[in-house]
C-alpha cells in the first residue's frame, strides 16, 4: 500500500476529483495508451471483417442456414474474446503500474501482465456464471431489474484486474476483496460506473456515426431501408472503415481501465483512512486508584469521598 500510494490516481475521491484524475491521466499517457489500443483494436476489426455480417440478413427464413451460420462464427467470436482480453489486462497493469516503475515501457507492461492471466481467466468464467443468474433475475423484475444488474456486474468487474495485480493472484482472496471493496462505497461507485458507461456509449454512438457516413451516405439509411442493410455492410471490409474503426475504439478504451484503478484507489485509500483513524484513537486511561477494590460502594454512607469536608 506504501507503494500504491505514491500512484497519481490514488486518493478518496469525489466524483469530480475522480473524473479529472481521469483525464489528467488519460492526456499524460495519450499516445502509448491510444496506439495499445489502436493494435487491439484492429486486430480485432481484422478478424470480425471476414465473418460477412451481412449473409445473416439473408438467412432469416431459415433458422437451420442462420444456426450453421453462427457456429461458423464461433471461432472468430473466440479470437475476438482472446484479443480484447489480452490487451485489457495490459492496459490494466500499464495504468497502474506504468507510473510507479524505475523505468516504464509498454513492452514491459506487456509480458508482466501475462503472469495474471490464468487467474484472471479463472475468475472470469466464474463471473460469468454469477452474471448469467444475476441477469437471469434482472429480467424477472423486468427492465429496471436488468439495467440495474448489469451495471451492478460492471461495477463488480471493474475491481478484478486492480485487486490481483496489487494484492496477489490468490483466486480466494481476489474474489473476497473485490466484493468487499466494490460493495464499500456501493451507491458511489455504481454511479461512477453508470456514468462512465453512458458516457462511452454516447461517444461509440456518436464516433461510428461520424465515420460510416463517407461509406453508407449515413447510418440513418440503413434504419430507413432495412431492405438494403447486407448490401450497406460490405463497407465494413474497406482499410479505410477497419482502420477508422480501430482508430475511435482505440480513443475510447482506455477510459474503463483508468477508471478501474481510480475505483481500486479510492476504496483502499478510505480504508487505510478508516485504518489510521482507529489506530490514532486515544485509549481509556486507567488511574492506579482503579487498579485496587474500593471500601465502599459509591452510595455507602460511610464512603469518605460522600462526606463534607
Amino acid at each position: 500500500m506504501a507503494v500504491l500510494s505514491n500512484h497519481p490516481l490514488y486518493g478518496i475521491h469525489t466524483l469530480d476529483s475522480a473524473l479529472g484524475s481521469l483525464w489528467d491521466f488519460y492526456k499524460k499517457n495519450f499516445i502509448v495508451l491510444f496506439l495499445t489500443s489502436l493494435v487491439a483494436s484492429l486486430c480485432v476489426q481484422l478478424i470480425s471483417a471476414q465473418m460477412n455480417f451481412g449473409d445473416i440478413t439473408s438467412y432469416t427464413n431459415d433458422p437451420m442456414q442462420l444456426l450453421e451460420k453462427y457456429k461458423s462464427m464461433m471461432v472468430p467470436f473466440l479470437e475476438m474474446a482472446a484479443v480484447s482480453l489480452i490487451f485489457n489486462l495490459i492496459l490494466q497493469y500499464y495504468v497502474i503500474f506504468n507510473p510507479l516503475d524505475e523505468h516504464p515501457n509498454i513492452f514491459i507492461s506487456v509480458y508482466k501482465s501475462l503472469k495474471y492471466l490464468p487467474a484472471y481467466i479463472i475468475i472470469l468464467i466464474l463471473f460469468m456464471f454469477m452474471a448469467s443468474i444475476a441477469l437471469i433475475i434482472g429480467v424477472l423484475v423486468f427492465i429496471v431489474g436488468m439495467i440495474f444488474a448489469a451495471f451492478w456486474l460492471s461495477m463488480v468487474f471493474m475491481f478484478i484486474l486492480p485487486i490481483l495485480m496489487s494484492e496477489g493472484t490468490d483466486i480466494g482472496h481476489a474474489i473476497s476483496r473485490t466484493f468487499s471493496l466494490s460493495h464499500r462505497g456501493f451507491w458511489s461507485n455504481m454511479g461512477w460506473v453508470a456514468l462512465m458507461m453512458l458516457i462511452v456509449m454516447v461517444a461509440s454512438f456518436m464516433l461510428s456515426g461520424l465515420i460510416m457516413i463517407p461509406f453508407s451516405g449515413g447510418f440513418l439509411k440503413i434504419l430507413t431501408h432495412p431492405a438494403e442493410a447486407s448490401s450497406m455492410m460490405n463497407y465494413t471490409s474497406n482499410p479505410i472503415f477497419i482502420f477508422l474503426s480501430a482508430a475511435t475504439g482505440a480513443i475510447i478504451t482506455p477510459l474503463m481501465p483508468i477508471l478501474s484503478a481510480i475505483l481500486y484507489f479510492n476504496a483502499i485509500a478510505r480504508e487505510s483512512a478508516v485504518i489510521s483513524a482507529n489506530q490514532n484513537k486515544e485509549p481509556d486511561r486507567v488511574s492506579v486508584e482503579d487498579l485496587y477494590p474500593k471500601t465502599y460502594s459509591d452510595d455507602h454512607p460511610d464512603n469518605p469521598d460522600n462526606k463534607k469536608e
